[in-house]
């Protein structure tokens, strides 16, 4: 059985992701996608948020979870679920050179796991989570960057925030 994990913060998840997510569902036994905090960043959703909207956005897929990664080297949760394969998604030539140092750096730290990326869609080469976070903020129409849940999700967020 091949299992892979697409780890990653998905705050949101994005039409981009969801595009690598249904396209990696195709190419794997399983999927997990393997939600974590990402330091650097504050995320705009509870954890217990994001993999809400994740479960009902991959709803249709069987073969894809989602699951929850702390404090844990992506390589070795990897090996926790027995996955052979990070999955990653590509848009531009800016995040292959940071997606390259991060796989080559895994294949150090535990050379078992293959890191595979799948480029993104045309549609969808140039969206990120923080682009939509932004749009979202200023009342910008996301509906064509983010699954309906998602874009009413965003407005919500934001709605509450105003009121604050």
């Amino acid at each position: 059985m091949k299992i892979a994990i697409y780890p990653g913060s998905f705050d949101p998840i994005t039409n981009g992701h969801l595009d690598i997510i249904r396209r990696g569902a195709k190419l794997f036994d399983q999927l997990y996608i393997v939600l974590s905090e990402n330091v650097k960043k504050q995320s705009l959703f509870t954890l217990n948020a994001r993999i809400c909207l994740i479960n009902q956005v991959v709803a249709d897929l069987d073969n894809v979870e989602v699951i929850v990664s702390e404090n844990q080297l992506t390589v070795d949760f990897a090996k926790s679920v027995d996955a052979s394969v990070i999955l990653r998604g590509l848009r531009a030539a800016t995040d292959f050179e940071y997606e390259f140092t991060m796989a080559m750096t895994n294949a150090k730290l535990n050379s078992t796991v293959e890191t595979v990326f799948l480029t993104a869609d045309n549609e969808h080469m140039y969206l990120s989570s923080s682009m939509v976070k932004e749009i979202a903020k200023f009342a910008g129409d996301v509906s064509k960057f983010v699954p309906e849940c998602i874009a009413l999700a965003l407005k919500a967020k934001f709605d509450d925030e105003l009121c604050e």
